[in-house]
């Protein structure tokens, strides 16, 4: 499948789609990897309205070109009390450790699936690309969205995932690789032994459908983009090497740790939120997991964890912080994102 057919259905000059990454950037990041020919995202999953209104505003004042808004599509589980008080006694001796009151610890989704409110709000805006993580949302939202000809993207992380997301809708297929920091994006089991390397699932993706296959995961330099398109892939989104860019919002202590030896160590982890995840390894995954079957289910695991995080980090310590980190962090380097995008767009073999 050529470069160039995946460029004009985007509408982008580079084959390079920056990864929305939730709690690390905002709009600055996606407006400067847009300017600069790529696909700039922005993570919309933990805004509310009035924010995701202003984030948007700003990325049209900024940029012309084409922009990507992404949003989870997970189904919110029923409030389960007993299952809420159980994780809140496992991380009970933490809470004594930083003195918070159990008490005064709020519960909540913390993140929000794309419904009827957000596909009206985007309306006003008409993103050019709409992509989703945890497969598609109900096929009238995704009409909605298609009313003013977005294109719809959404992430595989296995074969039979690719092939349902092709049946339902997607117009590009995102292949998440084993290696990709932050959330996985599986939706059709929750068996982590299907989960495979990029480099794997890619060509398989490939050869199982017709639309664009993008390659994620583990993919932080020109070497890298080249793997994938050798392999068969139509573009790269890229993560953990932008989270080092000034445009992002990454904390210190984040970035401190993606620059570390601590971040050749990742794992996949439920302790933050409820749902597998790669984040480099910490206090709170070591003890408890990094798998811990008293978590309550996505995304009502992290209202629990937020009280310890927000301590330990006033005192310095990412110990409770969900440290995002894809397994390739030793290739990422601090630069500008248009550098970084223009220096990933090298490895891309062919645009005709």
């Amino acid at each position: 499948m050529t470069v160039r057919r995946i460029l004009d259905l985007l509408g982008i000059d580079l084959p390079v789609i920056q990864a929305p990454m939730a709690g690390v950037q905002g709009s600055a990041l996606a407006i400067a990897v847009s300017e600069a020919g790529g696909l700039g995202s922005l993570p919309c999953a933990m805004l509310g309205p009035k924010a995701l209104r202003d984030e948007l505003s700003r990325i049209q004042e900024e940029t012309g070109n084409p922009y990507n808004v992404n949003f989870f599509c997970h189904t919110l589980p029923e409030p389960n009390p007993a299952a809420e008080l159980r994780w809140r006694k496992v991380l009970a001796p933490y809470y004594a450790e930083y003195g918070i009151d159990v008490s005064a610890i709020p519960s909540g989704p913390g993140r929000r699936p794309f419904d009827a409110e957000m596909a009206d709000l985007l309306a006003e805006f008409r993103p050019p690309v709409v992509s989703f993580h945890f497969g598609l949302p109900a096929p009238d939202l995704i009409a909605k969205v298609r009313e003013w000809g977005a294109v719809v993207m959404s992430s595989a992380t296995t074969v039979a995932e690719a092939r349902w997301l092709e049946a339902h809708g997607a117009d590009i297929v995102i292949a998440q690789g084993l290696e990709a920091g932050g959330h996985r994006g599986m939706f059709l089991s929750e068996d982590l032994s299907t989960q495979v390397g990029t480099f794997a699932l890619v060509p398989q993706i490939v050869e199982a459908v017709k639309v664009p296959v993008v390659a994620a995961g583990g993919i932080a330099d020109a070497a890298g983009v080249a793997a994938a398109f050798a392999l068969g892939a139509s573009a790269v989104q890229v993560g953990t090497a932008y989270m080092l860019c000034p445009e992002a919002t990454t904390s210190t202590l984040h970035r401190q740790a993606l620059s570390s030896d601590a971040a050749e160590h990742t794992a996949l982890t439920n302790v933050f939120t409820g749902r597998p995840a790669r984040g480099i390894v910490n206090r709170l995954m070591s003890e408890l997991g990094p798998i811990c079957q008293a978590a309550p289910a996505f995304p009502l695991a992290a209202a629990a964890v937020a009280p310890l995080r927000a301590a330990a980090e006033q005192a310095g310590s990412g110990e409770f912080t969900p440290l995002w980190s894809g397994q390739n962090a030793r290739a990422c380097r601090p630069m500008p994102a248009a550098e970084l995008t223009f220096l990933l767009a090298r490895g891309v073999p062919d645009r005709s």
